[in-house]
């Protein structure tokens, strides 16, 4: 499995930003993705999840700014943040996640950076 992200950068507040995961090493088509997040000196916040067939979820903290697809023609997951503000400043990663037993095993990328500052 392997995720690379790209798309970060440092932008003003306001703008538009977005991510891109590319997958390969497995099924993408059939798994759920996600995007997380870590601010520099905190935990992991979970950003928002797509399922394989298409249900999408959010973070209240990005609900209406921030919107979750995928490609599944071309094995990728996005992440387009509009309305973008300093608090929203960390790295972001991509996650895939597989079924294991009675419980599920997340497979996460590198993480991309982005920083939102005037």
């Amino acid at each position: 499995v392997q995720l690379v992200e790209s798309g970060g950068g440092l932008v003003r507040p306001g703008v538009s930003l977005r991510l891109s995961c590319a997958a390969s090493g497995f099924a993408f088509s059939g798994h759920a993705m996600g995007w997380a997040r870590r601010v520099p000196g905190k935990g992991l916040e979970w950003v928002s999840g797509i399922y394989s067939e298409g249900s999408t979820y959010y973070a209240d903290s990005v609900k209406g700014r921030f919107t979750i697809s995928r490609d599944n023609a071309k094995n990728t997951l996005f992440l387009q943040m509009d309305s973008l503000k300093p608090e929203d400043t960390a790295v972001y990663y991509c996650n895939a996640v597989f079924p294991l037993g009675p419980g599920l095993r997340t497979y996460w990328g590198k993480g991309t950076l982005v920083t939102v500052s005037s």
